[in-house]
């Protein structure tokens, strides 16, 4: 398959090079110095773990002609560069396929308004990492915690989306396909965006939000808002998963998330992309801020970490523990527990 892949940055390197190495036919777009380092360098890999390196050349170009044709063309950039991309896909009329692997809060419109609904397919990438100099330290995440999920505007199970999912997991990526790819990525913005602000809160470091309980609880609470925001409106919670952060209690959630956040790769996943990407995430703060107000439900812990966007905003101080847990639902789920096990004893008693 002939791919572009729109956008030099972690994640289009990654892409473009594993499936480079697959055999598709690839070109990537980068401009500037980035362009430079891959015309010198080709891509460089550095996978986590292990820090393997490798090296893919792939073709080049600064721009997108009205005259290119491709069959599929990938966009990965950032959300707020979305606007000064359109134009330029809505020119060349010889790509039938753009699949938007980006953020997106506010819905397909943005796009099908440019390029038609039967050009579209959004979807999200199932990786993360670092770039230093021309070396991208990446890696890929598993299928149960974040695949490469793409879909259809319709929620069809095409021949086209078959295709391109078959071509992904060929080039190594775990690839899940969604129904509703409107509501699985605002479901990922209501999580993403707190984790992020929450991030910024303890000055850009995962280990140090670990070790700040208010953090962690504005972070649980705002996640928990925002699912509220969505069901609201009418949204499902995709993946189902996420129905596990919005039922458990918040100390379960905090204590678990105490030490989940210690792990290297979620520096690496977590905090490397929202520090690289400050600009992208007030973007996607606002536009989740647009449906807070449009469900016109009360969203306090959201609203407070939406402050730290502004670098100029204090960090919370380091193992500030001021924020009272809410234990309600700890207790619940405690009772809950206890009485099916007192039921499972009398039940075993019974039988013998």
């Amino acid at each position: 398959m002939k791919i572009l892949v729109f956008g030099a940055g972690v994640l289009g390197s990654v892409y473009a090079a594993r499936l480079a190495e697959a055999g598709e036919d690839v070109t990537i777009l980068a401009r500037g110095e980035r362009l430079a380092q891959i015309e010198q360098h080709g891509i460089v890999l550095a996978r986590i773990p292990g820090n393997k390196i490798s090296v893919t050349r792939v073709k080049t170009c600064a721009q997108l002609n009205p005259e290119d044709a491709y069959d599929l063309i990938i966009v990965l950039v950032r959300r707020n560069q979305l606007e000064e991309v359109l134009p330029h896909l809505a020119a060349n009329q010889n790509s039938p396929h753009i699949l938007f692997m980006t953020n997106n809060v506010s819905g397909p419109d943005v796009l099908t308004s440019s390029l038609g609904k039967e050009r579209v397919l959004l979807g999200f990438a199932g990786a993360g990492g670092t770039r230093g100099k021309f070396i991208v330290r990446y890696r890929t995440t598993s299928s149960w915690l974040q695949a490469t999920t793409i879909g259809e505007l319709n929620g069809k199970n095409t021949l086209r989306l078959r295709t391109i999912a078959d071509m992904l997991r060929r080039a190594g990526f775990p690839v899940a396909t969604c129904s509703n790819m409107d509501a699985w990525l605002k479901a990922r913005a209501a999580l993403v965006s707190p984790v992020a602000n929450a991030i910024y809160l303890a000055n850009g470091s995962t280990l140090r939000l670990s070790r700040t309980r208010d953090g962690l609880v504005l972070l649980i609470r705002a996640v928990k808002e925002g699912f509220r925001v969505l069901r609201r409106l009418g949204y499902p919670l995709m993946p189902l998963r996420l129905w596990l952060l919005a039922l458990l209690p918040e100390p379960l959630l905090v204590f678990l998330l105490k030490y989940g956040l210690t792990i290297h790769k979620a520096e690496l996943l977590l905090a490397g992309h929202a520090n690289a990407a400050r600009d992208e995430m007030g973007l996607l703060a606002e536009e989740f801020h647009q449906l807070c107000l449009t469900a016109a439900i009360p969203t306090p812990a959201i609203d407070e970490l939406r402050t730290y966007i502004d670098p100029a905003s204090p960090v919370v101080t380091d193992r500030s523990a001021t924020i009272p847990l809410r234990w309600r639902g700890a207790i619940i789920l405690g009772l809950t527990t206890l009485s099916g096990i007192a039921g499972l004893v009398l039940l075993l008693r019974k039988k013998r």
